[in-house]
């Protein structure tokens, strides 16, 4: 049923040619049921030009202009914006340059209405990374599939740093992308590299990638342009207050997005930074205690790892970290979760700290599900 619904989603939205053409491409980005993006590129030998539309936090369109060196990196890049208003039928400003100046690269960026200028290293190959925006991945995988080895290091410029991406050759048709901090990434491909689909399921950011051969893309600036669909997972600052005990609970808010939650983009078993982006940080003004575990009054980070019948809470130490830093040594312990299944479906999920008879407890809600832990105060 899901592959049928993907199927459906992208002929509805996108109207494909009956060919593929290698030297022109058409990418559309789902999260969830969500269309995180659309880009549409064409290549030759030694350039690309890509349009992009984004619409996260909010809607961006962007064309870029990429002419490649010797090595098949950056030679120059320029990157023009339109306003979001008209799309890309409006008069567009030049919103970044990247030039190659022998072992450097010259950055220019459009901040704040100002034009910023910095360096960066330049290494052969390098090639841009965009976040969410994934033409320049496609040279990436043509890259290696021309090289013929089963292991290739992509340098990828993101703001002045470069960062190697690896990519392996699984089979003839697939390869993974190993992001340096994200995680791996499937992706099909054809015999030529040109990416067919991606699968970023087990990174953070959870998209799929799939290669459409056309997209109509003045009908698509004009239904997304005043369509956003906002912060990917929204931070949330949640206060609660009983028994003369102060709560608070930050957390990254992700989105249900017609996803299998739990077991799904949450695997059962593993641990999970229990919301998105920054470790969720949980503050109590007074001791707790969960089962035999005292927790003295302070702030914690909060990790889980869930099961089909319940599962563990996670209380660590550590604060101010990202949530993809757990230290499992700074552990102030552990404690079970209860599971249970709601009649409502709630769409972002949530953590809520209720009054109990006996103490509170603190529920971790998203779609249908409730996991929770009690406590006691001392």
């Amino acid at each position: 049923m899901k592959n049928l619904f993907i199927t459906l989603l992208l002929a509805t939205l996108f109207a494909a040619c009956s060919t593929s053409d290698s030297d022109n491409a058409a990418f559309v980005t789902l999260l969830g049921s969500d269309t995180l993006a659309v880009e549409q590129l064409h290549k030759t030998d030694s350039s690309i030009t890509a349009q992009v539309i984004l619409r996260s936090p909010e809607t961006r369109f962007s064309t870029y202009h990429l002419d490649l060196d010797e090595t098949g990196g950056i030679k120059e890049m320029v990157r023009t914006d339109y306003p979001p208003t008209t799309g890309f039928t409006g008069e567009g400003a030049i919103g970044q340059t990247i030039i190659r100046s022998g072992d450097s690269l010259a950055i220019e960026v459009m901040r704040d209405n100002e034009m910023t200028s910095y360096m960066a290293p330049y290494q052969e190959g390098v090639l841009p990374f965009i976040d969410m925006v994934h033409w320049p991945f496609e040279v990436a995988f043509n890259h290696a599939a021309e090289t013929g080895q089963d292991s290739v290091n992509q340098p990828m410029l993101s703001g002045n740093r470069i960062s190697n991406f690896v990519i392996v050759a699984i089979e003839d048709d697939s390869m993974t992308i190993r992001h340096p901090f994200r995680g791996v990434m499937g992706v099909n491909v054809n015999p030529e590299g040109n990416l067919e689909f991606l699968d970023a399921g087990l990174t953070t950011r959870k998209l799929k990638v799939h290669r459409v051969a056309e997209l109509d893309i003045d009908a698509l600036s004009s239904r997304f342009a005043n369509n956003p669909i906002g912060e990917l997972s929204g931070a949330v600052s949640a206060e609660f207050s009983f028994k003369d005990t102060d709560f608070r609970v930050d957390f990254g808010s992700p989105q249900k997005r017609d996803r299998e939650l739990f077991g799904g983009v949450v695997p059962y078993g593993e641990v999970w930074r229990t919301g998105a982006n920054r470790a969720t940080h949980f503050y109590t003004s007074n001791d707790l205690r969960f089962g035999d575990l005292e927790v003295p009054a302070g702030e914690y980070t909060l990790f889980s790892i869930p099961e089909p019948d319940g599962g563990t809470l996670i209380i660590n130490a550590q604060t101010g970290q990202n949530g993809n830093s757990y230290d499992e040594s700074r552990d102030l312990g552990r404690v079970p979760m209860e599971v249970s299944t709601q009649d409502e479906v709630t769409e972002a999920f949530t953590i809520t700290v209720e009054e109990t008879d006996e103490g509170g407890r603190i529920n971790l809600i998203w779609g249908d599900t409730l996991y929770s832990s009690d406590f006691v105060i001392e």
